[in-house]
């Protein structure tokens, strides 16, 4: 393919954070080191993962994509406040992932020593060759204290000189394994005489967790309800293994479609803790004090406990676990089942940015993960937990209103779901705001303006609004409530 073929290809938001996503479960800070060889696979790895959701892009493309992304992240860092337009359309959209996946590789990358960094080649998770050296678990990985890996770097503060013999014997370690905090090694041992070398600053540098990093994260779910199977929907369509999912509730009449996934079930709350690191809290807001009282002796400090219980805050979850216990707020919504779903969270006073990080690791194919304060969370809950069903009332007057005019009503509702799914994506992928898109669609003494019209003169706008402030207040009010509860 030649230069002109290569730089026309348009490409929208969808699928570039599809390969940003990519690159960025590849590891980009141990692959793209600037060895070609190394590049050449990494993109050939992501051409055919591209390929197989649909996005039929040469190698050479993926390339110059990245070569533009790269040119847009260079040029905000070096000037931020420019008013010269950055070249790649929508670049907002992409620069926390660009940073993420540009600013996790050391400063000092090509001037120091990678401890236990081969060139042999591996197999990539999709079966191809490629050069990703993936830390591994501890042997003793069967015990539940890990829940972080940790890679082992040594950066050298002096020019490169030939490592000693002592440099390689270096092993990835997990946080599980008493291992100090950084500190400096002086080289030598009994019985060993390496060469002379400098003193090396041994620093432990954690990598972004992910599923495919760590096939023994064990993860749990207290509660079978629609927004429990609809995270384990997306979670399952990652790669996190069904054998590595406990779900537990009270009946069985829930538990069926969990099983056809071939998720393990059980009636023991405790049993869930016990066997899992990142436990899932998925029931009822009152019941939250009755269940966290059930398992709270159970809960370590390698849990993660996650409630995704309307209204119960950070402060009742704290209080009701044990001292030290990770809690995370979590409000997702209900196309998380189809991976297109909206979560926002919020971490505890002692949940670390790790702890988060591991979250938007698991969660990433459920759909947008975001995290922001907990005062949000409520207004989340309003705006996308309930506002799924604003959208189906309004789907379902579309369809009504063209069954009126005199449509079939099974192709009116297939209408009206095509025309909501196709709205929101395009008002999504454009990066437009909704009134701008609004526009374009009316045109003077057009059939739009005049159904615009009867749409506020019914109040839709307001309406909608009041909808959303309502059942932020709802939350705000079963937040109040199970606060008392946990009080008494």
């Amino acid at each position: 393919m030649d230069d002109a073929n290569i730089k026309k290809q348009n490409w929208d938001v969808k699928e570039t954070e599809l390969f940003l996503e990519i690159l960025k479960e590849l590891d980009m800070k141990k692959c793209l080191d600037g060895r070609k060889v190394r590049n050449n696979t990494l993109f050939k790895v992501a051409h055919r993962r591209m390929t197989a959701a649909g996005y039929h892009r040469s190698v050479d493309q993926l390339k110059f994509r990245w070569k533009l992304l790269k040119s847009a992240y260079y040029k905000c860092k070096r000037e931020p406040d420019s008013p010269t337009p950055i070249k790649i359309q929508g670049w907002w959209r992409y620069e926390q992932t660009m940073i993420a996946i540009m600013e996790s590789r050391h400063p000092l990358v090509g001037a120091g020593v990678k401890a236990e960094r081969s060139d042999d080649m591996s197999k990539d998770s999709d079966g191809e060759s490629s050069m990703l050296p993936w830390a591994q678990p501890c042997p003793d990985s069967g015990a539940h204290n890990n829940s972080t890996i940790h890679n082992l770097d040594l950066i050298v503060g002096l020019p490169p000189r030939r490592p000693c013999s002592l440099c390689h014997s270096v092993t990835p370690v997990k946080r599980m394994c008493s291992v100090p905090s950084p500190v400096d090694m002086t080289l030598g041992l009994s019985g060993v005489n390496p060469e002379p070398c400098p003193r090396i600053s041994v620093q432990f540098v954690p990598i972004k967790m992910d599923p495919e990093m760590d096939s023994q994260l064990k993860i749990g779910f207290i509660g079978a309800g629609n927004m429990a199977f609809g995270i384990t929907k997306g979670i399952l369509s990652g790669n996190v293994l069904p054998i590595n999912i406990k779900v537990s509730a009270p009946s069985s009449r829930n538990l069926g479609r969990f099983q056809e996934l071939g998720i393990a079930v059980t009636h023991s709350n405790v049993e869930v803790v016990c066997s899992s690191d990142v436990v899932f809290v998925a029931v009822k807001p009152h019941l939250v004090p009755l269940v966290l009282n059930e398992i709270s002796q159970y809960i370590t400090e390698r849990h993660i406990i996650v409630s995704v219980a309307a209204g119960v805050t950070l402060a009742t979850l704290e209080e009701l676990l044990p001292e030290n216990s990770v809690a995370i707020r979590l409000m997702p919504n209900l196309p998380c089942v189809v991976q297109e779903g909206a979560l926002l969270f919020a971490r505890g006073s002692r949940a670390k940015q790790e702890d988060g990080a591991l979250l938007c690791s698991l969660l990433h194919r459920c759909g947008l993960v975001e995290e922001g304060p907990e005062a949000w969370i409520d207004i989340h809950t309003g705006l996308s937990g309930s506002g799924v069903a604003f959208v189906y009332l309004f789907a379902e007057a579309l369809a009504e209103g063209a069954v009126k005019m005199g449509m079939p009503s099974a192709l009116a509702h297939s209408i009206a779901s095509q025309t909501v799914l196709g709205a929101g994506r395009l008002l999504r992928d454009s990066g437009k705001h909704p009134a701008q898109l609004r526009s374009e669609v009316c045109t003077p003494g057009g059939t739009t303006i005049y159904g615009l019209h009867t749409l506020e003169q019914g109040g839709i706008r307001a309406s909608t609004m009041s909808a959303v402030e309502s059942a932020t207040e709802r939350a705000r009010e079963l937040g109040r409530r199970s606060a008392a509860r946990s009080r008494k």
